[in-house]
């Protein structure tokens, strides 16, 4: 590896990324050498995005401009200099500032060294991470529109919008996960399995993990003004948020049936390493979900993780168990 990526993915891809990927570094970290620069490439450039979409000082049209200009950058390979210039003024002189986090603020402030990282990528794995930030922003930009900060509570309409959304900013990177493993790792799934019914498998396995997020962050949601759970008018929510609970129930029942896909996806893996990189935030997940499923409604409106001791004590065990299929199943069921 050139010396110039190897300082890129050591600088970036290390304690800027840990401070920003919260639990989903420890899966990046966990990954072969092989799988771990691209993989932390394309999620950095994902977290730069949703900064700018999540930015709610900036207003709309500002934050629908910066993401424009971004996936430009990205789909030309930082090609376009004035563009370049432009976006980099924009950031610093409305982005900068407004972060509370200060992770978030840093990666704000580097946001032209992800755009360097991404100049050193070739071929086949370029055109990977190009493809999934093109579907991830189009997710956001949806996001923006569907939700103005205009003081009142706006709810997706349909399950085929919500389907769409969590497709676009989780489950394509179940497929892009996929396709960089048979590009970089080839031997590492099982070869019994079409290559496209993995990425099948991969994009419910992101969509379960992103159903979580929407289910654990329902309280917060509906304050901030939105609502992901479909069907919903908001004066009837705005007066009896309970409404929602038999919902949230529906699409709780799917989130466990995609991450039961997301189980037999992490089953055909066939190289250990990667297998334990892959189950963890399975394995997390279904965790996070069973508590979700015991609280009481208004503990779920408040909102529910699990400690750093649960998710320690789920590293400990998955270490040993993902050494095989069977032991992955084992542990699955037995945390959800």
């Amino acid at each position: 590896m050139p010396e110039e990526e190897s300082l890129h993915e050591r600088e970036l891809g290390g304690q800027l990324l840990a401070s920003v990927s919260r639990s989903f570094y420890l899966t990046l970290k966990a990954l072969p050498a092989e799988l771990r620069e691209p993989i932390s490439l394309a999620y950095l450039l994902a977290r730069t995005a949703d900064t700018l979409a999540d930015t709610a000082t900036a207003p709309a049209e500002l934050r629908l401009q910066c993401l424009d200009e971004f996936e430009m950058l990205i789909l030309s390979n930082s090609e376009a200099k004035p563009t370049r210039q432009r976006l980099t003024q924009r950031i610093q002189q409305s982005f900068v500032q407004c972060q509370q986090d200060q992770a978030e603020r840093r990666l704000m402030e580097r946001f032209s060294d992800g755009l360097d990282w991404l100049s050193t990528m070739r071929g086949a794995s370029l055109n990977a991470i190009q493809n999934v930030l093109r579907h991830i922003i189009h997710g956001q930009r949806l996001d923006i529109q569907r939700f103005p900060a205009d003081g009142t509570l706006h709810c997706l309409c349909t399950d085929a919008e919500l389907e769409e959304y969590t497709w676009l900013v989780a489950g394509c990177v179940g497929e892009f996960w996929t396709e960089m493993c048979a590009l970089e790792k080839p031997d590492a799934l099982a070869p019994a399995v079409s290559l496209a019914h993995l990425q099948q498998e991969g994009a419910k396995f992101g969509q379960g993990l992103q159903l979580i997020n929407i289910l654990r962050d329902i309280g917060e949601d509906v304050r901030d003004g939105r609502c992901y759970l479909p069907g919903f008018s908001a004066e009837d929510i705005r007066q009896n948020p309970r409404l929602l609970e038999p919902a949230w129930d529906h699409w709780r029942t799917r989130c466990h049936q995609h991450l039961e896909s997301g189980l037999s996806y992490v089953t055909q893996v066939a190289d250990a390493r990667l297998r334990y990189a892959t189950a963890l935030p399975l394995l997390i997940g279904v965790r996070t979900l069973a508590r979700m499923k015991s609280a009481s409604w208004q503990q779920r409106l408040v909102g529910i993780k699990i400690s750093r001791l649960d998710v320690a004590k789920i590293l400990a065990e998955a270490a040993i168990s993902c050494r095989t299929a069977d032991g992955v199943r084992q542990l699955f069921q037995k945390l959800s």
